[in-house]
């Protein structure tokens, strides 16, 4: 069975369609691993939501007197982390005069959100487009440097401001929008949920958790919050600990259903093929639900943070470059056939790669990886 497995994903590996990447995926602080979607479960949780005025270093064109955007975030712990904000393209953004400082709200939500400190929304000084704000720059809220602004097509006019706090090691999409313009995968906090050291000394060391009053707090001091406010919401936890989780970027593994795979056609492609009349639903709702499934899930992440299950066979060099192909895939399912996966934890790289040979390769310098396959990759593997 073990065996089997790694032949499954050593086919997968021969198609070029298994990739190492820096990606914020799900994370469970509580044990410590990535997670995905089919691990989530959905409870109520009460949390701070913030309205917050970013400094900007300089006015949108034609506005002279811009001095602030207005960003509205349910996360103010991953505030640190902000590197951009996003609007939309085609919505309109006006000038407003909020308590004295001339700044940036969508003009379909501005009487909303104005409201909330008993202000009235007079008409903008001045009406453009999400276009126009598109690279203005503005002082990131707790770290040195700037930050911009970017278009984004996923901007709504649903909640906030309209404007949309970005930060790339911290969402699906913000990781996307990073990507679209050069920015890092920051990621400040580690797997045990508290912050690294390049964060500012305040908040070294602390839980996310408890860090979202601190930044509040420091906000209301510095002047740059609007209003804060608690509610309730639905929110993803770990199915295990039954723990809220988070996004967090972290190096895993992947399988990319986008890739070509099927003579050109992607697993995605080949899967929206089948089910558009090939397969036939009892009741026949079905067959919508699947494809929506089909056309919205992201590429897989297969890898786990756990110490029990079947291992990823993959090895590191002493650079960080990973090994890892077919054949050394390969390699290790006879091993395992052999032994059984317990091996991979007892057994040398040396012993473990008995069956594969590359030239110029030292495997005693290789170090093991320590992940291990989502077990839903095991039972897809084996139905």
């Amino acid at each position: 069975y073990e065996a089997g497995v790694l032949e499954v994903f050593a086919g997968l590996v021969e198609k070029g369609v298994v990739y190492r990447d820096l990606k914020p995926v799900h994370w469970s602080i509580d044990n410590q691993t990535a997670l995905a979607e089919a691990e989530l479960e959905y409870y109520e949780r009460e949390d701070t939501s913030v309205f917050v005025k970013f400094d900007a270093q300089a006015p949108a064109e034609g506005a002279p007197d811009t001095t602030a955007l207005m960003i509205w975030t349910t996360t103010p712990w991953t505030l640190p982390a902000n590197l951009a904000v996003a609007v939309h393209p085609r919505y309109d953004y006006g000038i407003y005069d909020v308590e004295g400082r001339p700044t940036v709200i969508a003009c379909e939500l501005a009487g909303k959100v104005l409201a909330m400190k008993g202000l009235e929304a007079e008409e903008p000084s001045y009406v453009f487009k999400g276009q126009d704000l598109v690279g203005l720059e503005y002082d990131l809220p707790f770290q040195r440097g700037v930050g911009k602004v970017a278009a984004a097509e996923y901007v709504t006019l649903d909640d906030g401001t309209g404007l949309v706090h970005t930060a790339p090691g911290h969402g699906a999409e913000d990781y996307q929008t990073g990507l679209c313009e050069g920015l890092d995968v920051y990621c400040p906090v580690r797997a045990d949920g508290t912050y690294d050291d390049t964060v500012p000394d305040w908040l070294r060391g602390e839980s996310i958790w408890k860090a979202n009053d601190m930044v509040v707090e420091r906000l209301r001091e510095s002047g740059h919050l609007f209003h804060d406010q608690k509610f309730l919401h639905s929110y993803p936890h770990d199915w295990r600990g039954k723990k809220p989780i988070i996004f967090r970027a972290t190096e895993q593994w992947f399988v990319g259903v986008d890739r070509p795979v099927y003579g050109g056609a992607s697993m995605r492609d080949a899967a929206l093929e089948q089910t558009a009349e090939d397969v036939d639903f009892l009741p026949g709702w079905g067959r919508n639900r699947m494809r929506g499934m089909l056309e919205s899930r992201p590429d897989w992440c297969i890898s786990r943070q756990r110490s029990w299950g079947l291992p990823i066979p993959a090895f590191f060099k002493k650079d960080g470059t990973p090994v890892l192909n077919p054949d050394s895939v390969r390699a290790v399912a006879r091993v395992f056939a052999e032994k059984g996966s317990d091996a991979w934890f007892y057994m040398s790289p040396e012993d473990l790669l008995v069956h594969y040979e590359e030239e110029g390769l030292d495997k005693s310098t290789l170090t093991k990886g320590k992940d291990t396959f989502d077990v839903w990759f095991e039972s897809g593997s084996l139905w």
